[in-house]
């Protein structure tokens, strides 16, 4: 199974978002206006700004040859206009001086990206789903400039532009950001975009688009069980004011000798990629890691995009609120499902990464996992100390908010509010802060104060009952 992680992703639209708010009365004005007419794909470039090279931000190399995907699928029509590779970019290049407008033909490429988003998700029965992110750009003063960029644009300074992205596709409207629209428009680049008829899934809490030639199995899973789980967190968490949750599903192939299933989410959008013969027949551990994912990644539209976390050492926040929240939804849409298991190897594996080092110091190590892990387990702290689902806790956090920021401080306040025993959240900034030498006993006497019920096994780890 393969999972993108993005991360410099995110840092980098947010450098970008931060550029352009210092600089709103001279940000660079873009508006880019990409169409359908049959098999015919065009983007058009609305520039503000004679600007002599424009810089595609998303100009990630194909997995498959490591080559850069956009030089072989865009073709540049406006005369006097070229598409270049300059060091880490794709850039447009003008001879001279660049027109206002420049218009391109394109192919959508299918191409899986090395530490990026598909740019097309190519469905079987003809319909596209292409990630806008790929049509975002920037000014530059010079292609030498441009070529001298580093290749992941991490706390450097970025000329922003302020982008306008606008779809239409002649046979319909186009689904973008869980609205369709015969004209859709976003400033957003962090989402795709969908033109064709597929067949949706629609509730008032969400919209499913499967590929009609995806595994029986899958089908029936997918459409049974994720409208429930999303009406839960709907429920539970409170539904989403500025989207609505949107799952995107393609398959690729029935590839002999292979078994995969790959996933990412951006702002309210999960898109996943079934392929290879190993998915054509279910069993039980596919099903159940498939709705997981999408379990954890919805939990993510509530704990970390509606609320957030303040410092990357705080991912605990929601990441480990996430793979709980998973937890719970897909136990109670899946009879099957033991969460005990699950449950059980985060309590293991918070062990193994708390032993005299602190949660909060996880990413500087390389170790990660302890976010999850750990995360989750002070979910279940919070969840039994005060007796109530952990999905209450996390409403709590919500409706409490006020800046769309949950800080460690807020949360451990929220634990003392919920479980009235103010000696629980000290020992959990102890094994944020240094862990200890001891985590395995160290749980297991938080466990007894928070009201778990657990036994403990021969090497001293606590399991639950």
């Amino acid at each position: 199974m393969q999972r993108h992680a993005v991360p410099w992703l995110a840092l980098l639209m947010c450098a970008l978002a931060q550029v352009a708010a210092a600089n709103t009365a001279g940000v660079p004005q873009v508006r880019v206006e990409v169409s359908r007419r049959g098999n015919d794909w065009q983007a058009t470039y609305n520039f503000d700004r004679a600007a002599p090279v424009w810089v595609f931000v998303h100009s990630g190399l194909s997995a498959e040859n490591h080559r850069p995907w956009r030089l072989s699928s865009w073709t540049v029509e406006t005369r006097g206009v070229r598409l270049q590779r300059r060091g880490s970019y794709d850039v447009l290049e003008a001879v001279g001086k660049m027109p206002p407008q420049v218009v391109i033909h394109f192919n959508p490429s299918p191409d899986r990206l090395q530490a990026d988003y598909t740019p097309a998700l190519m469905l079987t029965d003809g319909s596209v789903a292409l990630h806008v992110a790929q049509f975002d750009c920037f000014p530059m003063e010079s292609a030498s400039a441009a070529a001298k960029l580093p290749s992941d644009l991490n706390n450097q300074y970025v000329p922003a532009a302020q982008v306008t992205f606008a779809f239409r596709d002649s046979a319909g409207p186009v689904l973008l950001e869980g609205r369709r629209a015969a004209v859709a428009e976003t400033r957003e680049s962090g989402t795709y975009a969908f033109f064709g008829n597929t067949r949706a899934i629609e509730t008032p809490d969400m919209i499913g688009i499967l590929d009609p030639q995806l595994p029986e199995w899958i089908q029936e899973s997918l459409t049974r069980a994720v409208p429930a789980l999303m009406g839960r967190y709907a429920q539970d968490l409170g539904r989403l004011r500025n989207f609505k949750p949107t799952l995107m599903v393609s398959w690729a192939g029935a590839t002999p000798g292979v078994v995969s299933r790959e996933g990412s989410v951006l702002r309210g959008l999960i898109v996943l990629t079934y392929r290879g013969a190993g998915v054509l027949q279910e069993t039980e551990e596919q099903r159940q890691q498939g709705l997981w994912f999408i379990a954890h990644e919805a939990a993510h539209f509530w704990l970390g995009q509606t609320v957030a976390y303040e410092y990357a050492r705080d991912a605990w926040i929601t990441e480990g609120g996430a793979d709980l929240l998973a937890i719970r939804a897909v136990a109670e849409a899946d009879p099957s499902y033991d969460p005990r298991a699950e449950l059980n190897r985060e309590i293991e594996d918070c062990i193994r990464l708390t032993k005299r080092r602190g949660v909060a110091s996880a990413r500087d190590r390389g170790e990660q996992r302890a976010y999850y892990a750990c995360g989750a387990v002070f979910g279940l702290v919070a969840e039994s100390g005060s007796g109530r689902s952990f999905s209450t806790f996390v409403h709590g956090l919500i409706v409490n908010d006020h800046d769309g920021i949950v800080t460690r401080a807020e949360w451990l306040a929220a634990l003392d509010d919920a479980t009235r025993n103010p000696a629980l959240a000290p020992d959990i900034a102890r094994l944020l802060d240094k862990g200890v030498p001891d985590p395995a006993d160290f749980l297991a006497n938080l466990f007894t104060r928070a009201g778990i019920s657990f036994e403990t096994d021969a090497s001293g780890i606590p399991r639950l009952r």
